[in-house]
């Protein structure tokens, strides 16, 4: 996935060149085994004939769709365990993965496992990998486990909802990379192959130095699930887990994360410093939890460009979903695959695309069956931290650096994980919950 590459220097956040930066991204993606690592890699991968046993955990829509692409990998490949906290979206995911992959789906009743510790339940029931597809909040203490029992994993983004656990995921990360484990994440753009031939064209410098980049995720709200009777508050949040920060993220997190992956794709580099402004204009009743309809972020590198991220939750406004790139010798339209050079010949990808969605998982489960290096989980946790740092900023109203925002030491999580538990925001009395008020909220 993190196939960053380039010829000409330039400098990343921390002061080394860009093509330092990228040839250790190379190293970290590519996740090289350590000394000692070998057992562990050995115990992890599967020859082309047998059989990698799979977890779903975490069985809502994107689950179940990524748990469908891992069973229609090639190879022998079975799901024999799922869990979620919630019996009914798991049997109705089972249903799903039964009868679109009737051969490939032996979940015993004992191997469905219902309850916030349904994941380790699933992760110690003889899997190989795992599916992780939770709420974002869980993501760091589900990839934990699952690298603690030397399980190869592939987890949807984003990959956290604060700065704790991108750190977290890092450890992780780096613990994965010695124990040769592979690990997929849900940026599937990094497996499309006219994202990957107009990111190396633009790498290799066909429109110059780049000096700045729009990028945009606006369109409309999504589900919404009302408030039934009898459910404690963190049921409730958990069953509206987009509006709620703990466990999403905020849309500039759950969403756009996708568009800042490709913004710092191209770039090669992390931003040193960013601002922002946003709020909650049109998207104003009770039932949209805590998060805000629109967000606007300036994201400045060391070497003076820029990356314009937009992202927006209105109806009847302009919808887009895209990325553009703008250099010294000409521009780019990343998401169309096309490059305009000033004065020069035009180029466009013209071969036809396969699914990246599904191509993401060949990939992954390729590099299990040959024990190929394989190990996105830091660029997952760059691109992550880079939208994190984006609603740190408009939240707050205050510019930040990047080690400010990645060094932050408030949480967005809870204490404890049960239904009885109280989660970090409340409702008051009419059943609305407190906004993050620019100039006053503290995120640092």
């Amino acid at each position: 996935m993190n196939s960053n590459s380039a010829d000409r220097p330039a400098q990343s956040a921390g002061g080394a060149t860009r093509r330092d930066f990228l040839k250790t991204s190379s190293l970290i993606a590519a996740g090289g085994a350590l000394d000692g690592s070998l057992s562990i890699a050995r115990s992890a991968h599967a020859a082309s004939d047998e059989t990698i046993k799979i977890a779903l955990i975490g069985c809502g829509g994107r689950g179940t769709e990524a748990c469908s692409q891992a069973l229609s990998t090639t190879g022998p490949v079975k799901l024999v365990a799922m869990a979620d906290a919630f019996k009914d979206r798991l049997e109705g995911s089972h249903r799903t993965l039964s009868n679109k992959h009737r051969d490939r789906v032996d979940v015993p009743e004992d191997h469905k496992f219902v309850g916030f510790d349904a994941y380790q339940k699933a992760i110690d029931s003889g899997i190989d990998m795992v599916v992780v597809a939770t709420p974002p909040g869980f993501r760091p203490i589900h990839f934990a486990a699952a690298v603690k029992a030397d399980k190869n994993v592939f987890m949807e983004k984003p990959v956290s909802t604060d700065a704790n656990g991108i750190r977290s995921v890092l450890k992780t990360a780096e613990e994965a990379k010695k124990k040769g484990l592979k690990v997929g994440v849900g940026l599937q753009r990094h497996h499309d192959a006219r994202y990957i031939e107009t990111v190396k064209r633009l790498q290799d410098g066909a429109i110059g130095d780049i000096t700045a980049m729009r990028i945009y995720w606006n369109g409309d709200t999504p589900w919404v699930r009302q408030r039934e009777p009898k459910q404690t508050e963190m049921e409730y949040q958990m069953r509206n887990w987009y509006f709620f920060v703990w466990l999403c993220g905020d849309h500039i997190v759950e969403q756009h994360i996708h568009n800042l992956d490709v913004a710092h794709w191209v770039k090669g580099a992390l931003p040193v410093k960013a601002n922002g402004m946003g709020g909650r204009q049109v998207r104003t009743g009770k039932e949209y939890g805590e998060i805000f309809d629109h967000h606007d972020v300036e994201f400045e590198y060391a070497d003076g460009s820029r990356v314009f991220s937009q992202c927006r939750h209105m109806s009847n406004c302009w919808s887009i979903v895209d990325e553009f790139a703008h250099g010294t010798k000409g521009s780019s339209h990343v998401g169309g695959g096309s490059i305009d050079i000033k004065g020069g010949e035009s180029w466009s990808y013209n071969k036809p695309v396969k699914n990246a969605y599904q191509v993401e998982h060949d990939d992954l489960f390729a590099a299990i069956r040959e024990n190929q290096p394989y190990n996105e989980a830091v660029n997952g946790a760059h691109s992550t931290m880079m939208a994190i740092m984006g609603r740190m900023c408009t939240y707050s109203g205050v510019p930040l650096t990047w080690e400010q925002a990645i060094n932050s030491e408030i949480s967005v999580m809870p204490k404890e994980f049960t239904f009885e538990s109280t989660p970090p925001t409340l409702p008051d009395s009419d059943g609305f919950y407190p906004i993050p008020v620019p100039g006053r909220t503290r995120v640092v």
